[in-house]
């Protein structure tokens, strides 16, 4: 049972970032609110020249630290380029809506995207104004991150189902500057910590070695193949979606499973239905690899997995949600 949620865990890593969807509706806030805020941050991760260096903090884990570049060439493209420090690494480099993945002993390929995938939410980073139907924003006050003056904004699910989130935010350029995930208890469960920031007018030197015509083609997938779902799901927090549904193979595990993720565009949630197996009997277990919570249960004919950053009794109340379909 062990070896299948950990299978779970990082297939659901893989996959737990979506493309935002483009959104025309543009609202204007007061320039002294947290929404007008988050506005200013959105627009400058996406029109700035900068470079950032920062650390992932996660509980059981060695700090991880990344560099981030970005850039907007005179022709009005991004490019961006993630890199992992520590370890073998793994670099991510995007070229408008190629997005190309250097990692150890896998063949580097690109996909067609307009955001890269990293410790980041990107749809909170780009479309922060998504987040107001479940989570509500709190303008606290300012203070110093990283040398510089910072706002700080916090945000707090509207009922109660997620974990709450603290946001520091440059004051002169609007770029983030820390994010602390905290528990219902107020406790520290990840926390990503910038260490240094430089804007320049110009994209970094980086982005002019880079050849376009060299980088690794883009790898097209065959969609899924449509079913007809016996199951559905009653209950999800407020403002959290179905975005995909799919039948896939849990890697190095002869195992067929339903796969559902949830998402309400800053937390992404894995669940996983698969049948029961008659005869042996299935230890209910729920605990958090690194920062995310990991809920297995049976319940009516499935074992039911639930991954993702949210209290257990949330997890919970979406697992025993989950009834046939008439």
């Amino acid at each position: 049972m062990l070896t299948l949620l950990v299978a779970l865990f990082v297939s659901w890593q893989v996959q737990a970032q979506q493309e935002p969807v483009p959104d025309t509706n543009v609202r204007v806030f007061p320039s002294d609110s947290a929404q007008a805020w988050l506005n200013k941050m959105s627009e400058a991760v996406k029109s700035l020249n900068y470079t950032i260096s920062f650390v992932l903090l996660k509980p059981g884990v060695d700090a991880q630290p990344y560099l981030w570049r970005h850039g907007v060439n005179e022709a009005g493209v991004e490019m961006e380029q993630l890199n992992l420090l520590n370890g073998p690494g793994r670099e991510v480099v995007r070229i408008g809506n190629r997005v190309s993945y250097f990692e150890p002993n896998i063949p580097p390929y690109s996909l067609e995207s307009s955001i890269i995938n990293g410790p980041f939410p990107s749809e909170f980073l780009q479309r922060p104004e998504k987040l107001m139907l479940a989570y509500e924003f709190i303008l606290v006050g300012r203070s110093r991150i990283a040398g510089r003056a910072a706002q700080q904004i916090r945000m707090i699910s509207k009922d109660k189902s997620r974990f709450g989130l603290n946001v520091w935010l440059d004051q002169e350029s609007g770029l983030l500057l820390k994010m602390n995930l905290i528990g219902k208890e107020a406790e520290l469960l990840e926390q990503i910590q910038i260490t240094g920031l430089q804007i320049t007018e110009e994209p970094d030197p980086f982005f002019t070695k880079i050849e376009p015509e060299m980088l690794p083609q883009v790898v097209s997938f065959r969609p899924s193949a449509p079913f007809n779902t016996k199951w559905k799901i009653n209950f999800l927090p407020k403002g959290m979606t179905i975005i995909k549904r799919d039948m896939r193979r849990v890697s190095g595990l002869d195992e067929k499973v339903e796969y559902i993720m949830l998402s309400d565009g800053l937390v992404d949630v894995s669940v996983y239905l698969s049948d029961k197996k008659n005869g042996q009997v299935q230890s209910n277990l729920v605990g958090t690899l690194q920062s995310d919570t990991l809920l297995n249960i049976e319940h009516n004919e499935l074992n039911i997995t639930v991954i993702g950053k949210l209290p257990a009794a949330t997890a919970n109340a979406i697992a025993k949600s989950i009834q046939r379909i008439n």
